[in-house]
């Protein structure tokens, strides 16, 4: 699916979540599925969670258990293919890269959309984080349905 339309299929997505019970906490999700030289996050990874290897073409390995979440590596990927999530109770939350101007603020209701740019359902806005260290990379906090877990990649504007 991946060389056909951009889009990684489910078991290429499952390959790069943690068991579910590790969601408790939050965790960092890389979807670098190319050999690309990048290695931005594993090299601002405060708790040396993230690995490329020797190889910097090498996609990005999470170690789930160091992972503490902190959403650093989601900000400083310049390909936008990093996130964090973790359970909540009923629900999820995400912390994704936003770059889109007006941002979001907290309490927005949003479209919630899968990687094929499909709205799968409504998402809430619970927090925005933008400083001069992100370069113009929001870090938005958002409130989605337990449902999505492995849908979820971004939210939309509503029309």
């Amino acid at each position: 699916m991946l060389n056909k339309n951009g889009v990684p299929s489910l078991e290429l997505i499952l390959s790069r979540f943690p068991r579910e019970d590790q969601l408790s906490r939050p965790k960092a999700i890389t979807e670098c599925y190319e050999d690309i030289p990048c290695n931005p996050c594993s090299t601002v990874c405060p708790v040396d969670a993230i690995t490329i290897g020797e190889d910097i073409n090498t996609p990005p390995r999470v170690d789930f258990v160091a992972c503490t979440g902190c959403g650093i590596c989601v900000y400083n990927c310049p390909g936008l293919a990093i996130f964090t999530v973790q359970t909540k109770g009923d629900y999820l939350v995400y912390k994704i890269p936003y770059e889109f101007v007006p941002y979001p603020v907290k309490g927005d209701i949003m479209d919630a959309v899968n990687r094929n740019g499909d709205v799968i359902g409504e998402c809430e806005i619970e927090k925005v984080t933008i400083t001069e260290k992100q370069d113009k990379t929001a870090l938005l906090q958002v409130k989605v349905s337990k449902e999505f877990l492995y849908e979820f990649i971004t939210v939309r504007r509503k029309p």
